[in-house]
């Protein structure tokens, strides 16, 4: 009998300001010990961006934090489903209520896209146009879906792949964290195997880099940080003109608790389902 090794994940993180932004408003963040992961992209003037996606980022993870007992003696736990829906949930809440007590922040929102490993599977949230991709054997294909009015037309047949890349309403989205009291993610489960990759970024990539760009600048081999910073100079290249943030994820065999080390440090930290068959 083969048994399945245990999976983990390595991982490293950079964010840019981009080439025509005065200032960032994504964020990210994440729990190694628990394996979850945040990327976020703000929206909101006066800065409120900024605050709403580094709201968004620490609500989800102490949120998630909190439903994870320290001992079996302390609580069963919730299936992952549950407590990555009781985060988003809670992310979008902390950011309500501070855009509605706040003049200065009532316009703030932010996008939202999260993972968490669960045994051999990845969980995989979002709310927006921020996106997860996944690299597998040299081919990158995006797990997540866009709430952005754009993706919708092309999905409904309102508008082709060609006629939405040459609109001029690249931004508009359709659901987002903070703007209403009531929030809906998608929830897509992957199942892993060991050298998958995994993208967490926001839309100051996607609109320049296509999955084969991606996949050529993810190689196996490569280191994670590199990656990161491989991506970010790419959609620079391309004209930048947004925030850019990427953070990567591989699947490695897990290390017996006892001879742990810890898992590749994310840099440059700023703020200091349906199955997908593949």
């Amino acid at each position: 009998m083969t048994l399945t090794p245990a999976l983990s994940l390595n991982f490293a993180a950079a964010t840019d300001i981009g080439c025509k932004r005065g200032n960032n408003e994504d964020s990210f963040g994440y729990d190694a010990e628990l394996h979850v992961y945040v990327v976020c992209d703000g929206m909101g003037g006066n800065a409120a961006g900024e605050v709403a996606s580094g709201m968004a980022v620490r609500a989800l993870i102490e949120t998630f934090e909190s439903q994870t007992p320290e001992s079996p003696e302390e609580g069963t736990l919730a299936p992952i489903e549950e407590r990555l829906a009781i985060s988003i949930v809670e992310a979008n809440r902390v950011v309500r209520e501070a855009s509605e007590a706040n003049l200065e922040l009532r316009t703030m929102g932010t996008t939202l896209v999260c993972a968490c490993l669960d045994g051999s599977r990845i969980l995989v949230g979002n709310v927006g146009d921020s996106r997860c991709y996944l690299v597998r054997d040299g081919v990158c294909l995006q797990v997540t879906l866009d709430h952005s009015l754009l993706d919708e037309q092309v999905r409904s047949g309102m508008l082709t792949p060609a006629e939405a890349a040459a609109s001029d309403l690249q931004s508009v989205i359709t659901r987002a964290i903070g703007i209403s009291n009531d929030v809906e993610p998608d929830f897509f489960a992957v199942d892993l195997s060991l050298d998958d990759m995994l993208l967490l970024t926001s839309d100051g990539l996607t609109r320049y880099a296509k999955p084969e760009d991606i996949a050529r600048i993810a190689a196996t081999d490569a280191d994670l940080a590199a990656i990161c910073h491989g991506l970010i100079d790419h959609a620079k290249q391309g004209g930048g003109a947004d925030n850019i943030t990427c953070m990567m994820l591989r699947v490695v065999e897990a290390v017996p608790a006892d001879s742990a080390e810890p898992a590749v440090a994310s840099e440059e930290v700023e703020f200091s389902p349906p199955s997908i068959e593949l």
